[in-house]
């Protein structure tokens, strides 16, 4: 074993300062060629060990004829060189703690490739790739904007198809990356969001709890195997956004926990260590190492894979210091509050950072409370997110729908409430993977009434999505209606686009992406109270609702009407901005989607009849169930 080094004195700087972010190109394991020898480089932090050795096939898991070398520079870094080792050899490294006789076989943190689960072990790899995605990465800022069209498809890669006839096997990255970037090209998507593809041991936590924080799972394939799915999507247009979890990390043995003997990356207190939710553990962010750590697992994606954006998992359980947790439960901060002042402090570092060095990614939070300015840049007193999920608005408007349309107009303001904080914050309008598990039902089956009438619903509350600000989220299998809950064990229900109900609401959800992508009003100025106005939210008796969006040129206006009751609406006027014609550019209640037929015959001429406190107004059938999306065409037809 030599012990040559990949760190320069500045990297040690930078290491205990607590701002190196491309630790993977030092921390893990690197064949690299050592005078006239080619072998690996491997380095490990483990402050705390007496004695750090590397075991694998390559030695037989002997723990004592490969040991590490501690850094001379109290950065508590292990390193070593073993000659003859090839790319894919298995390994772990062997601790032997200062405390507690306490011996362990740790996976590498800083892995690039893991085995397989149920296996544990990391393997030595490289993650070469000849990308072909230099015009999408040259353009991404365009598709990335914030005044950029954003409608998200998000997936469980193992559950969205598997091949039946090989045991139900899961497609493959490349398979997948076919498969997948031509349906949302067709479907007129223009991002995917991945739950966790980061290696993580229990399928079923889908993939929520990670090890493998530098490491795409290899249930799919290998790095450059994940590399070929982001490029072809790239290719396709598509880009690709990260569910990354820095909240918390499993308890299993070869992990991160007690890592060296010692509560490494975690807090050693349980009452700000150890989630009782999820029974992880919590990283301890005031440590300047965990935050190298964390960061620099951020670049790696956005680096080496082509990562245009991260969604940031559970920021709500990071920034509350009691979060789910009762009286006695929780340790206040310096100020005798509920702030975890360094989880804030983290969060507001990792999204500089990460802008700073990717300016076209935008990182996004999923955060379920009312912190302030989440969305807004750190300079300003902001988290730093690009954008946020909006909860809110998911759960009034899921709790508006599931109501029988018969008592909707007592529960109008959970339908319009919105729009009073819906440019408080960069918002992301989530119909996610959460609505559809744990004995939620899928979103059709929310739906009231007989069949038709859930249909409808379902497109109505789709349509009103499309129209309403914020950026767009669709959990896959919404957008044909799956019946099923959704499991991860099981593919989703492609056959039903057999029946006219389904087809149609994919056609449905397909004309919304395209519709969407090209009308500037409904994009634009999402964030901003100048691309909202409201024609009328109290008529409160008809259950309909309707308003404008407008693009930044005064000629890109959208108009979007309501009918949440499934009573048509004849001869129903509504106040308009400017006159001339006024095209029906969608129709929820189209046949083509399955709905009756009712509408506009294309579009409707404004008449100098003043309603809702405007010159003009149209003379509309609102379809049963329905809405529409309008768009003004100048004069008249």
């Amino acid at each position: 074993m030599n012990t040559i080094s990949l760190f320069t004195d500045h990297d040690i700087y930078l290491f205990k300062e607590g701002n190196h972010f491309q630790l993977y190109n030092k921390l893990g394991s690197r064949r690299i060629v050592h005078g006239e020898v080619t072998g690996v480089y491997f380095a490990v932090w483990a402050p705390n060990a007496e004695r750090v050795s590397v075991v694998g096939d390559f030695n037989q898991w002997n723990k004592t004829s490969h040991p590490l070398t501690p850094r001379k520079d109290e950065s508590g870094i292990w390193e070593g060189f073993i000659k003859d080792i090839e790319n894919g050899m298995v390994y772990k490294y062997h601790i032997v703690s200062r405390y507690q006789n306490y011996t362990a076989d740790k996976g590498d943190p800083f892995a690039l490739r893991w085995e397989t689960p149920p296996k544990t072990a990391s393997l030595v790899w490289d993650l070469k790739y000849a990308w072909n995605d230099h015009a999408w990465m040259n353009t991404r800022h365009k598709a990335n904007s914030l005044e950029a069209p954003f409608a998200i498809y998000e997936i469980h890669l193992g559950s969205w198809k598997r091949v039946p006839e090989e045991g139900n096997r899961y497609l493959t990255y490349k398979e997948m990356a076919h498969h997948l970037g031509d349906y949302l090209k067709e479907m007129g998507f223009t991002h995917v969001e991945l739950l966790p593809i980061t290696e993580h041991p229990f399928y079923g936590s889908w993939g929520y709890q990670t090890v493998g924080y530098f490491a795409p799972t290899s249930r799919y394939g290998n790095p450059q195997d994940f590399m070929y799915f982001v490029d072809y999507l790239h290719q396709c247009g598509i880009g690709v956004i990260l569910d990354w979890v820095p909240s918390h990390f499993p308890a299993d043995e070869y992990g991160l926990v007690y890592f060296d003997g010692t509560h490494l990356y975690e807090h050693a207190d349980p009452k700000k260590g150890f989630h009782p939710d999820w029974k992880s553990y919590i990283f301890n962010y005031g440590r300047n190492e965990v935050r190298n750590f964390l960061i620099s697992s951020a670049f790696l994606w956005l680096d080496k894979y082509h990562i245009d954006g991260l969604r940031v998992d559970a920021v709500a359980s990071m920034l509350y210091l009691d979060y789910s947790r009762k009286e006695g439960e929780w340790i206040p901060n310096q100020y005798g509050s509920r702030e975890n002042l360094e989880a804030i402090a983290f969060i507001k570092r990792f999204n500089e950072a990460v802008y700073e060095a990717y300016p076209s990614i935008q990182t996004i939070a999923e955060e379920s409370t009312a912190w302030p300015m989440v969305s807004k840049p750190t300079y300003v007193g902001g988290l730093g997110f690009g954008m946020k999920w909006n909860m809110g608005w998911m759960n009034d408007t899921l709790a508006y729908f599931t109501k029988d349309p018969l008592y909707r107009k007592y529960y109008n303001n959970q339908l319009t409430f919105s729009i009073m904080y819906a440019f408080s914050e960069n918002f992301v309008l989530p119909f996610s993977h959460d609505e559809v598990v744990h004995g939620k039902g899928s979103l059709v089956g929310k739906m009231p009434g007989d069949e038709w009438q859930r249909y409808a619903n379902l497109r109505l509350l789709l349509g009103y999505m499309y129209g309403h600000p914020g950026k767009k989220l669709l959990f896959m299998g919404d957008e044909f209606a799956q019946v099923k809950e959704w499991h991860h064990d099981e593919s989703l229900e492609w056959h039903v686009l057999q029946y006219p109900f389904h087809a149609g609401v994919q056609r449905w959800v397909k004309d919304l992406n395209h519709l969407y992508r090209s009308e500037p009003a409904l994009y634009e100025r999402d964030f901003s109270f100048d691309g909202f106005e409201w024609i009328d939210f109290h008529d409160w008796e008809c259950n309909v609702i309707s308003f404008i969006r407008k693009g930044k040129s005064p000629d890109d206006v959208i108009l979007v009407a309501g009918n949440f009751t499934p009573v048509p609406r004849h001869n129903y006027r509504v106040g308009i901005p400017q006159g001339g014609f006024w095209k029906e550019a969608l129709n929820s209640d189209a046949t083509v989607y399955g709905g009756s037929g009712q509408g506009n015959s294309g579009g409707v001429d404004a008449s100098p009849i003043p309603v809702h406190g405007r010159a003009y107004s149209l003379s509309l059938t609102l379809p049963p169930l329905g809405i529409l999306i309008l768009k003004h065409e100048g004069g008249i037809r």
